[in-house]
């Protein structure tokens, strides 16, 4: 077996991948090999490494060098410069906005300065089909610890002093879970992953399933010794092929090494574990209706009590935990309880991660000790706002949390500050809006999502929030009241009262944090007609000033419905009762004469 000195990773996440780092890992082999170098140099796929903003993304080990927006065109300037000659690609290192200098250690990059990786530690690190790989950063350790050195109840307590709390949104205590289930009697008792990641711009539990996929399979095997459950089942949206092949391929090497299966490593232990798949309902990620999915029906939810852990899948107890809960579980076993307690809030122990998307700078995938600000995240991590714009709002929660303003920036996030604040901390989506967002439109996006998604069953949330959208709708074409502003309150409030399950109970909030935060801009919607951000068609009309018009004709010839007339070099005019609005003349002008009012 070779003995390698040099290892060149490169990301095999998902974005990446868009990004045709196949072809970059192949071409990257392929140089190695004409040097003859694929001895000592080995070229690892790993998971994502979380700054998905600058993918791909190859990192040089030992000398830790961390190249971003690598093009398959590259392998060779990588191979000839930094591994034959041990000169560095410059052009290929982070540059630092704040004084242009390239950085080539990402432990030098903000965006990972202030993040704290537990759930994400193997994450562009590891090769995620490679067991061995897993097996040699301390993985299987804990199953190993907790099978032969305690008793279930004993990994419970511990679990509980750790202060972990369920990343799926509801933020309920996990060890207590745990122990609600392990009290119930019963002859069949099951553990559910939850994988089925729906909220917009979400990829926290995907990334963690293509990057490391053990620590899932460990947890979860773990939490069966801990309730007394030999069978295991993980629910995953079938959009998401990659985790589902890494996953597969991980189920398989941890059967062929006894560690799923019969007397797990010596012991009287029994686990194994089987895949389902859901078809991307939104509403599945609910348990109920997710348990529903899994024995062939129809996902829709039900009235709680009786709770999963005491009657959960084919009526046996039931432990419902997600993907990024579990990947927490093997290094609290590892590394104490204690030390998991001492990072994050009095009530939010740990870590959290976020899927940082929309107007700014370093989106990506971070992993941020609980309390951190949102300011720190915002404007550290995520390196502040596209093009120089200011800062408007920034959703959390997905559909299900709320816009909060600047005047929230320094608010720590935890599950109760958000709350507190009128969002949530939800599985982890993060997205940020600038100056240019409309926030009658973002509440209409949300809303729409929510529409569609719903189940149907109960009546609050089918109709309620058809209404909702129709009245969001009603003001963003400018035909909206004053009336039809109390209604939207009034509404939201019922339904949140009233719905059946989570996704109803919360799918208002983001009509209701806009209407607290932004009530100016429903109010210009209604009262002026206007959309101050210039977002609402319907409340757009484009104008060309006669005076910076040169009669270059470019607006005229790319109009889509004839709507511009002029002369050759002369001024031109828009018909407003013919243009659609598209934008077109405003994109093709080179001379900023095209205006909207």
């Amino acid at each position: 077996m070779a003995e390698f000195n040099t290892h060149i990773l490169v990301c095999g996440g998902t974005g990446c991948k868009a990004s045709q780092s196949d072809l970059l890992k192949a071409n990257l082999k392929n140089r190695l090999a004409d040097h003859g170098l694929q001895n000592e140099v080995q070229v690892l796929q790993t998971g994502c490494f979380g700054f998905c903003e600058k993918g791909p993304i190859v990192k040089i080990q030992p000398d830790n060098t961390f190249y971003v927006s690598v093009e398959p065109k590259d392998a060779i300037e990588i191979v000839d410069e930094h591994i034959l000659k041990g000169r560095k690609v410059e052009h290929l290192l982070f540059k630092d906005p704040k004084n242009d200098k390239r950085v080539d250690d990402s432990k030098q990059m903000d965006f990972y300065k202030k993040q704290v990786r537990i759930a994400l530690r193997n994450c562009g690190f590891i090769n995620p089909e490679n067991i061995d790989e897993y097996i040699g950063n301390d993985g299987y350790a804990a199953l190993g610890t907790c099978l032969e050195n305690y008793k279930p109840t004993e990994v419970i307590d511990l679990i509980k002093k750790s202060g972990l709390r369920g990343r799926g949104g509801g933020g309920f205590p996990t060890g207590l879970k745990w122990e609600i289930t392990n009290k119930v009697e019963a002859d069949q008792k099951y553990v559910v992953c939850n994988a089925d990641e729906g909220d917009p711009g979400a990829f926290m539990d995907r990334s963690i399933l293509e990057g490391d996929p053990h620590s899932v399979i460990e947890a979860m095997a773990i939490c069966g010794y801990c309730i007394g459950a030999s069978k295991g089942l993980v629910y995953i949206r079938a959009e998401y092929p990659l985790a589902i092949k890494r996953l597969k391929v991980a189920l398989e090497q941890a059967a062929e090494y006894g560690l799923l299966g019969k007397n797990i490593l010596g012991s009287d232990f029994n686990f194994e574990i089987e895949i389902r798949y859901g078809a991307g309902a939104f509403v599945c990620g609910e348990e109920t209706a997710l348990i529903h999915s899994m024995e062939g029906l129809r996902g829709e939810p039900t009235f709680k009590p009786p709770f999963p852990s005491e009657s959960g899948y084919m009526g046996k107890p039931t432990n419902v935990n997600n993907v990024e809960t579990f990947a927490n579980i093997p290094p609290i076993i590892n590394k104490g309880a204690d030390w998991f307690a001492s990072i994050g809030t009095e009530k939010s122990k740990g870590t959290k991660v976020f899927a940082l998307a929309g107007k700014i700078n370093n989106v990506g995938l971070i992993e941020v000790p609980m309390g951190i600000t949102l300011r720190e995240v915002i404007y550290d991590i995520g390196g502040g706002i596209k093009d120089g714009k200011e800062f408007k709002a920034v959703q959390t929660g997905g559909p299900s949390g709320g816009c909060l303003t600047k005047d929230f920036l320094d608010t720590p996030i935890d599950y109760d500050n958000l709350l507190a604040a009128g969002s949530m901390m939800g599985s982890g989506g993060m997205i940020v809006m600038d100056e240019d967002d409309c926030m009658v439109s973002i509440a209409k996006f949300y809303l729409e999502f929510t529409l569609d998604e719903s189940c149907g069953k109960c009546t609050p949330c089918r109709i309620g929030n058809k209404r909702l959208y129709e009245i969001l709708d009603k003001i963003s074409q400018g035909k909206g009241t004053n009336e039809d502003l109390d209604k939207l309150r009034l509404l939201s409030q019922v339904i949140k009262d009233s719905s059946l399950c989570g996704l109803g109970q919360t799918s208002p909030n983001p009509v209701l944090s806009t209407l607290d935060h932004f009530m100016d801009e429903y109010v210009a919607h209604v009262d002026h007609h206007k959309c101050p951000a210039g977002q609402c068609k319907a409340l757009l009309s484009y104008h060309i000033d006669e005076e910076k018009c040169t009669g270059c004709t470019l607006c005229f010839r790319n109009c889509p419905v004839g709507a511009i007339s002029g002369e050759k070099r002369g001024p031109h005019y828009i018909d407003q009762s013919l243009c659609i609005k598209c934008g077109i003349c405003l994109e093709k002008c080179k001379f900023d004469a095209v205006k909207i009012a």
